[in-house]
């Protein structure tokens, strides 16, 4: 028994938020997005042949690859495709990561990266964000394996400008740069025209927060043709299905929709700055958020107290037990019907203080 549990590769797993199961709720605690997906999706989900689904689907997934290459004007050779932004960055990490020194990231960020880097065995090191949230670019002036980052990073929702990717970018080019923009399209500045100029950078977005469909799971990422190349290669050794049919149609449709995409960014980004304020008024602190979350700590309420009534309330936030950040909350940017809800509670519990 002894034997056989000494080989097994043990890493600790990724904690994501909670998916409540009454009804009835407030989610505001996986930064979904709260409006439906453009009207196209349900179109061309409706106009699918169950029939084909006994198919297995297009390897390349060329359709919605050639749809993400149109819409950003890049070759589609430049273009790569998952199932969801988590897969591309697995594969990423896998494809990339092949060194002796250590990767740098954040060390409050997207915590799959730490997974990620333990169940591939990769060498990391976290880098300390300054005491405002903010990533400093010449912490990544470094001998190293490789740098990941998310742009605005998660959870604090503060944005590098883009000049300040770049300069990361431009220190490191003997190794892979990722910059992970799940939230680019809620207020900040995409270095995606970069990839054209830096062979070494990859830049990864996903349809699960600005184009309504995280249920889809559709990720892609968009490099120099000689990083998508390694990238597809490592992808075809593991699984050369990996996009299923309706994925591919639906992430096809979403993309040809682009005022709605336009308008629904829009819509949450007018919520958020609100919000700001609402919560401003009420003794919140925070950073100035260019996601569809804002973090926030309350100037003398405990975040877990906070945390622990809402969700008493069926309103559902985010909580990290964490260093340096265990008395903040992460809140999702919900429809102005449900951030008044969620007002409307924090006043009622803020005044029981």
């Amino acid at each position: 028994m002894r034997f056989f549990e000494d080989q097994i590769r043990k890493v600790t797993p990724y904690t994501p938020g909670e998916q409540p199961k009454m009804q009835d709720v407030i989610k505001l605690n996986t930064n979904e997005n709260p409006y439906p997906p453009a009207p196209g999706v349900a179109e061309a989900l409706n106009n699918m042949e169950a029939d084909t689904l006994r198919l297995y689907p297009d390897p390349t997934a060329s359709k919605l690859v050639g749809a993400i290459a149109d819409y950003y004007h890049v070759e589609p050779s430049r273009v790569f495709v998952g199932v969801g932004s988590d897969d591309v960055i697995a594969m990423s990490f896998l494809t990339f990561f092949n060194s002796d020194k250590p990767i740098l990231f954040p060390d409050i960020s997207y915590s799959f990266y730490e997974v990620w880097a333990d169940a591939f065995r990769i060498p990391y090191h976290k880098i300390p964000l300054t005491e405002t949230f903010q990533i400093d670019p010449r912490d990544y002036n470094a001998d190293c394996g490789g740098v990941i980052f998310p742009n605005p990073n998660a959870p604090t929702g503060v944005a590098l400008a883009a000049d300040q990717v770049e300069q990361i970018v431009r220190n490191n080019q003997n190794t892979v740069v990722i910059v992970d923009e799940a939230y680019i399209d809620f207020g900040g500045e995409s270095v995606l025209s970069l990839t054209e100029k830096y062979e070494n950078l990859l830049v990864v977005q996903t349809f699960s927060k600005s184009r309504q469909m995280a249920g889809m799971r559709i990720g892609f990422a968009i490099g120099s043709e000689k990083l998508i190349k390694y990238l597809s290669d490592m992808k075809y050794s593991f699984n050369s299905y990996t996009m299923n049919r309706p994925s591919i149609e639906a992430g096809a449709a979403a993309i040809a929709d682009d005022g709605y995409f336009r308008g629904m960014c829009a819509k949450i980004i007018s919520t958020r700055e609100w919000a700001k304020k609402e919560f401003r008024k009420r003794g919140f602190e925070f950073a100035d958020s260019k996601a569809n979350f804002i973090f926030v700590r309350h100037k003398s309420a405990q975040a877990r107290e906070l945390f622990t009534k809402l969700r008493g309330k069926n309103i559902f936030v985010r909580y990290f037990d964490q260093p340096r950040i265990d008395n903040y909350l992460r809140v999702t940017v919900g429809t102005e019907e449900q951030m008044e809800k969620l007002f409307t509670a924090l006043d009622e519990i803020l005044a029981e203080q």
